[in-house]
């Protein structure tokens, strides 16, 4: 069969849900966290699952970035629960909760934008 054969086989269908509609999902969970302190979890697993497949696109410094935001903000939530004990721990933790919200608010941002992050792995 040739390439313009009307016959020929169609080509598989996709999953359905883009690179583009993953990064919102994953952002969306991230966002759902501050109700439910745990749907972050899920982000992150997409994330990892999706970065490959998104390497040289706009999205992969997005899943980069979501990656970073959930390691730094685990390790800042357990230093905070960890000194909330000697009192600095809430100064930390109320920190952390609006790096949180940076963290979430500038990605949202450039994907409304269609724009890669910037600088993905800086703090901010």
């Amino acid at each position: 069969m040739s390439a313009t054969d009307p016959f020929s086989p169609a080509p598989a269908p996709s999953s359905g849900i883009t690179l583009r509609g993953w990064t919102w999902i994953v952002q969306a969970l991230y966002i759902a966290t501050y109700f439910t302190g745990i749907t972050c979890i899920i982000g992150v697993v997409i994330a990892y699952a999706k970065r490959a497949e998104a390497a040289g696109t706009v999205y992969e410094s997005h899943l980069i970035y979501a990656i970073r935001s959930f390691w730094i903000g685990l390790i800042l939530t357990v230093i905070g629960t960890v000194l909330i004990f000697v009192g600095i721990g809430v100064i930390i933790l109320i920190l952390a909760g609006l790096w949180w919200l940076v963290r979430l608010v500038r990605p949202v941002i450039a994907l409304v934008d269609d724009r890669p992050i910037s600088n993905p792995e800086g703090f901010f």
